[in-house]
């Protein structure tokens, strides 16, 4: 298996990927792939774009399972790189999903390793 990725998306976003057995984000349509993260920058990511919501997930994606080629960039000018998935993810590439909650103050963190592996599923 491949080092994971990861991608925060809300709960209803993840069921109906569920019922089309692929998950595709608006920046799929919109700037040609789909914005996932390092193990190291789910955190950052979270606090920049999602401070407070209470309605995500995140996706653990072994990117060996896609279709989609993958791509270690920044768009933004920035010195860290992210992953993108340049077409949809498929529901087998996501081998774990967890419930990302805020803590009280709004602000994310994560005590589960995202670097384990906790059992891969053929499907979630």
């Amino acid at each position: 298996m491949s080092e994971r990725i990861f991608h925060i998306t809300t709960e209803r976003a993840w069921a109906e990927a569920n019922a089309q057995h692929a998950y595709t984000a608006d920046s799929l349509a919109t700037e040609g792939f789909i914005h996932c993260s390092k193990a190291d920058q789910v955190v950052w990511v979270a606090n920049q774009r999602f401070r407070g919501r209470t309605d995500l997930v995140l996706l653990h994606i072994d990117p060996s399972r896609l279709d989609a080629k993958v791509v270690y960039e920044n768009l933004e000018g920035g010195e860290q790189l992210f992953p993108h998935v340049y077409g949809p993810i498929p529901v087998s590439a996501v081998v774990d999903v967890t419930p990302f909650l805020p803590s009280k103050d709004g602000m994310f963190c994560l005590e589960l390793s995202l670097e384990s592996t906790r059992g891969d599923r053929e499907t979630v």
